[in-house]
This record gives structure tokens, sequence and C-alpha cells, in this order.
């Protein structure tokens, strides 16, 4: 039976923080991946993500107001 519990400790992939970094971002986290999250040695990993992820929105949106207007 698989363990449910975050493992302190455990590094998680690139895919994985950009997959909690965007359901954070629009607020659909579950709570499970959310102690996951937080069991991390790292916040590096989410921290670059995360400040990417904000950029790549930002242009994304300045792109689509400027194809609109």
């Amino acid at each position: 039976m698989a363990d449910n519990k975050p493992q302190p400790g455990k590094q998680q992939s690139w895919k994985d923080v950009l997959k909690s970094v965007a359901a954070s971002a629009f607020g659909v986290q579950s709570y499970r991946n959310y102690q996951q999250d937080f069991a991390q040695t790292s916040v590096a990993p989410f921290v670059i993500v995360g400040v990417l992820f904000v950029i790549v929105l930002v242009v994304g949106l300045t792109l689509l107001v400027s194809l609109i207007v």
C-alpha cells in the first residue's frame, strides 16, 4: 500500500515543482501536496519556478492585451 505521508528531505523533480507552483498560483493545491512541498529541505526550486511563472504570466497577459487593444 502506498504511503501518502510527506517524506522530509525527499527531493521533488522540476516537473513536480512546476505543477505545485501552478496549482498554488491558481488556488487548487491539494492539502497533501501542500504538506509535501513544505517538507522539502530547499526552497530554491520553488522560488526559481515561481519567479519564472510570474514573468511568463505577466508577459503573456501583456501580449494578450496588446493583441486585443
